[in-house]
Parts: structure tokens; C-alpha cells; sequence
């Protein structure tokens, strides 16, 4: 029976570059789990989770494919700290069901959890480690805005319904700083990756087959 594989948990606000430190790590050799594309293959038209979030928030959100409009949704939960928690009762416990079995058939020698509620909907205590990307806040919202075409007001309800930065930096094992360049974001990751532990590493080398997988027969 293979081992489980190594997990790293990677969290950080809105629009701080998750998806970038996730994508470095892929390239590294480490399986990949967005946990909100997994929530929304969970919270898809038709799902169980999807008709019971529109049962709570009502026929509003229900968009044209019979599924959940999110901007809709949006518009409920950013302006009301309480929605958002009734949001994530409903959707956080099947997406934490899915992401853990995805981790349970891996037979990567690392896989990297992107979650921005790792630590709140519990995926954290399942991680081995875990590392926080942080930015520049002005970079925060001039990112948020673009990516997401978000007015200035819209991006920033968004970033104060979540909680402190610095309350995920004082639980994490690394901090990556992608307030710089992608190469600078790059190094940090590649230091991080090299400190991880010696037979992890070379568990994944192996399957690279960068690595012999031990003394040859004689």
C-alpha cells in the first residue's frame, strides 16, 4: 500500500496569488486541488448542495441554467457577515468531503490544497503544513478589481467580509510575500518546496524519475 501523500495547505485572501504559488507548485512536481473549482463542481446545477443554498437565499439566485447566479449570491453575502456564514454552513461541509477524498486517492507524493478558508472550514488540521501567501493590500484591490471586473466599492466589501490577514500569517508554517515579481514569488516557493522534508522530496523526484528508486540489484 502506497503512503499518503504530503499535504500543503495554501491560503491567503482574496486575490493575493494563491493560484499563482499553486501553479509554482505544480511545476514542482506536487498534485494540484482548487477548492473552489471543487466547490463549484459541488455547488453545480442540479446538485443537492446547489438546490439546498438556493432553498435558504431564495429563487432570486437561481440563474437562467436552472443553477446559482453567482453574482447574485455575491450581493447577498458581502453586504451581510451573517449570510455568509449561513452560505458557508451549507457549502464548506460538502467541499471539504470532496477535497479530502481527492487527498484519500492521490498517489502523489505531495498534494497542495488551495482553500481561502483552509483554517475556517477545517481542511487546515488535515495539512501537513501550511503556507499563507500574502500581498501588498493596495495590490489587493487594484488585483481583486481587475480580475473580477469589480467597482472599487464592490472589491473592497469583498475583502473586509473576510477575516484578518493577519490572523492566517500567525498560524502559518511559511509565508509567501507575492507583493514583488512572479520570480520573486518563484524563489520564495522554490525555498519552501527545498525545506520540505528530505524524504518527501525524494519521493517525488522518484516519480519524476530524476531519482533511482534505490540501490540496483546486483
Amino acid at each position: 500500500m502506497s503512503c499518503p501523500p504530503y499535504v500543503i495547505g495554501v491560503t491567503g485572501n482574496i486575490a493575493c496569488g494563491k493560484s499563482l504559488v499553486l501553479s509554482l507548485l505544480a511545476r514542482l512536481g506536487a498534485e494540484t486541488i482548487d477548492a473552489d473549482r471543487v466547490a463549484h463542481e459541488v455547488m453545480a446545477p442540479g446538485t443537492p448542495t446547489a438546490e439546498r443554498i438556493i432553498a435558504a437565499f431564495g429563487e432570486g439566485i437561481r440563474g437562467p441554467d436552472g443553477g446559482i447566479d453567482r453574482r447574485a449570491l455575491a450581493a447577498i453575502v458581502f453586504s451581510d457577515p451573517r449570510q455568509l456564514a449561513r452560505l458557508d454552513a451549507l457549502a464548506h461541509p460538502p467541499t471539504v468531503a470532496a477535497i479530502e477524498e481527492r487527498v484519500r486517492r492521490s498517489t502523489a507524493a505531495v498534494v497542495a490544497v488551495d482553500a481561502i478558508k483552509l483554517f475556517e472550514a477545517g481542511v487546515a488540521d488535515k495539512c501537513d503544513e501550511v503556507w499563507v501567501v500574502i500581498c501588498d493590500p493596495a495590490q489587493q484591490l487594484e488585483r481583486l478589481m481587475r480580475r473580477s471586473g469589480l467597482s472599487r466599492e464592490e472589491a473592497l466589501r469583498r475583502i473586509q467580509a473576510q477575516p484578518p490577514q493577519e490572523e492566517k500569517v500567525r498560524r502559518a508554517d511559511r509565508v509567501i510575500d507575492n507583493s514583488g515579481t512572479v520570480e520573486e514569488t518563484e524563489a520564495q516557493v522554490r525555498a519552501a518546496w527545498n525545506a520540505l522534508p528530505a524524504a518527501v522530496r525524494a519521493k517525488v523526484a522518484r516519480a519524476a524519475g530524476d531519482e533511482p528508486a534505490g540501490p540496483s540489484a546486483r
